[in-house]
Formats: C-alpha cells, sequence, structure tokens
C-alpha cells in the first residue's frame, strides 16, 4: 500500500510531500527522487497519514527508488567536493574584492549543478565569479542571494534561551514578526532583548501570541472607564501568566481582580431605565423595533418653521429684495467731479489728468 512521505534534502531545508509508490520505507530512511533541477536524494523526515489540505493530491508524485550503498557513498563524495567547492569560491571573492559573503555550498546528487548562497547589502555583478566557477567545475552554477533570516538557519546558533535557534532546529518557514505583537505581551522594547541572533525580532513571539489573542478577547481594552458594581474603574492592565485584570476605582485605590470576578462585577451593571424593565440594551433595542413610539414623529411644516423662526431685521433686505447674481448687474452711478479737482478746473477728464506727468515732491527752502 503507498505512503505518503514528507521529505527534506537538507537537515534544515524544507519538507516536500512524495509517494512511496511499492516501496516499504521509515523514517529516516534514504530514497532517489526525481524533481526539475534533476536526480537528488532525499531523507524520510515524516510519514503522516494524509497530505495536508492545501496541497493537490496531483501534485504528489512517486520516488525513483531507494538509496543503496553506492548511493550513499555519492553523497559522501558530494559533501566533500561541497567543502571545496566552498574554500575555493571565497578565495575568487576575495582575489576580485565582492561586497559578498559565501555562506553554503549545495552539490546535487548526479552532480548536474552547484548551488552557492550569499549574502550581500545590495545586488552584485557576479558574472566573472560565474566565469571562474564554470572553468573549474564544467557544471551548471547558480548564485542564490538569502536573507540574514535564511543564513542563522544554513548556520546554526544558540539562542538568548541558551538552545539552538528555532529556525535551526524545527522552523522550516518563517512567518512574519511585527514590533506589535511585542507590545501586546508587555516586553520591553530594546532590541537587544527582543531581536535574535539574525538581528530580526524574535520567532517565538509568533508562537505566543495566539495566547494572547485569546485572553485579550475576554479582557476589556486597557485605559477604558467602565461602570461596575464597584462604581466607575479604568483598567490599568491584563496578566496572562495570572488571568488577572488591574483595575483603578474611584477611591484612588487599585485592585487586581481575576476574570471570573471580572465578569461578575461586570455583567450586572444596569441603568436605570433597564432596572425598570428588567431588560439589558439589546433587549430594549429589540423592543424598541417591534413597538415604535406612537407620537406624531413627521417632519414640521413649512407654517411652523416660519412661525418658530426668529424675527428678521428691518434693515435687512429679504432674499426677493436682493438682486439675482445670475442676471444682469445695474450699471454703476457716475457722480459729477467735485469742484476742487484739478481736472474740472482744467476742463480735462479726470483719467487723463492722472495719465499726465507728475512734479517731483521738492522740500521747502530747497530751491
Amino acid at each position: 500500500m503507498s505512503q505518503i512521505l514528507g521529505l527534506k534534502f537538507r537537515d534544515y531545508g524544507q519538507i516536500y510531500y512524495f509517494s512511496s509508490g511499492p516501496y516499504v520505507v521509515k523514517p529516516g530512511d534514504h530514497v532517489l527522487v526525481k524533481t526539475d533541477q534533476g536526480l537528488g536524494m532525499a531523507q524520510v523526515a515524516d510519514i503522516p497519514g494524509e497530505p495536508p489540505k492545501e496541497l493537490p493530491p496531483d501534485d504528489i508524485k512517486p520516488i525513483y527508488r531507494l538509496a543503496n550503498e553506492e548511493d550513499l557513498e555519492t553523497a559522501r563524495d558530494n559533501e566533500t567536493m561541497a567543502r571545496e567547492a566552498y574554500r575555493y569560491c571565497r578565495e575568487c571573492i576575495r582575489d576580485r574584492e565582492l561586497d559578498m559573503k559565501l555562506v553554503d555550498v549545495e552539490v546535487f546528487h548526479d552532480r548536474g549543478k552547484i548551488i552557492f548562497y550569499f549574502t550581500a547589502p545590495g545586488r552584485i555583478d557576479f558574472r566573472e565569479l560565474v566565469k571562474d566557477l564554470v572553468k573549474n567545475y564544467h557544471t551548471r552554477i547558480e548564485l542564490r542571494q538569502i536573507g540574514v533570516r535564511h543564513e542563522t538557519q544554513m548556520l546554526g546558533a544558540i539562542g538568548n534561551c541558551g538552545q539552538t535557534c528555532c529556525c535551526r532546529r524545527f522552523m522550516r518557514k518563517f512567518a512574519p514578526v511585527t514590533i506589535k505583537m511585542a507590545k501586546e505581551q508587555n516586553l520591553f522594547l530594546n532590541p537587544a532583548k527582543i531581536s535574535g541572533m539574525c538581528g530580526r525580532l524574535l520567532c517565538c513571539l509568533n508562537f505566543e501570541q495566539g495566547n494572547y489573542d485569546a485572553f485579550q478577547r475576554k479582557c476589556p481594552k486597557i485605559g477604558k472607564r467602565l461602570d461596575t458594581t464597584l462604581g466607575a474603574v479604568k483598567i490599568l492592565r491584563t496578566n496572562l501568566f495570572r488571568e488577572t485584570v488591574s483595575v483603578l476605582t474611584e477611591t484612588g485605590e487599585e485592585k487586581e481582580l481575576t476574570l471570573p470576578e471580572w465578569q461578575e462585577i461586570s455583567k450586572g451593571v444596569q441603568s436605570p431605565a433597564q432596572a425598570e424593565t428588567g431588560a439589558g440594551p439589546r433587549a430594549m433595542a429589540e423592543d424598541y423595533l417591534a413597538f415604535p413610539p406612537t407620537g406624531d414623529m413627521s417632519p414640521p411644516t413649512p407654517e411652523q418653521t416660519v412661525k418658530s423662526a426668529p424675527p428678521r431685521h428691518k434693515n435687512v433686505p429679504s432674499r426677493t429684495d436682493r438682486p439675482d447674481p445670475r442676471g444682469k448687474r445695474p450699471p454703476k452711478k457716475r457722480f459729477p467731479p467735485r469742484k476742487d479737482d484739478p481736472a474740472a478746473a482744467n476742463n480735462r477728464p479726470a483719467q487723463e489728468h492722472r495719465q499726465g506727468p507728475r512734479k517731483p515732491k521738492t522740500r521747502e527752502g530747497s530751491e
């Protein structure tokens, strides 16, 4: 009977799912599979009962065959070749003064391709480096740039907890981690405390976020002022490990309540209207929708609006007396010139007099 196998090509690599076909395998065995890159050797990491739900059944292909002693000897030779290629590539990088850091080298089982993993702060022109590698190994060469998290996963490191980093030990995919998670978990926002060996936020923040989200859904929002049987209180903080809520009462006393105690003092609060009817706010809303008020809820008539409007000032013209802005403007009134106007004395228009030259002003006694 065919089984679903979880295979990994490297110790820290991602798990891929294949079918065992007619072969009988157990965890830890080595098998050969055909991939898009060629023939490769993988190790059986897990034998799940069913494939993942997000994986279509057509994508599960059978393995090629079980690995024999000759295949295992070839795998050991490939590891020796990968170490030699690592040293040779570092010498080439040093000679060409390239701003890149070589992390690891992977040699395919049939030596049809060699992959060099490296990190760099930006784009690198490594065309001449590829020529040197192809000239030395006479096979396909691929230089793949990776991030700092994948670098730590390949090299391995000891975390702040004193154990091997999670990415090296069991993590196969990286989930996004945000600073909001550290705030919700009441951690000190010190980069040295919440960052891993790679310099990014700790992956374990994502592991515990689900518990904090479930706990916060049961607790009130921090900073809110709520009415309880103890009076108006302010929410100060919450504690996941003790499952408590700290509140500040009106008298300035700080109290720490468990979740059952908080639910007891908060669920029995009712307004005076609710106390008379004996119903909560939701029931009152349903009653309002089922039995709306019978009073006159129609809008006021124009006569009522005019009567209730304040009296208009006598000197302010009404809307009917004002000129229509869309119509033609009335002509401007022209007044006769004043008697003391010099333009009227010379019988010249005022506009012509203004356009004439002006005499410079002189101070008295200057001449």
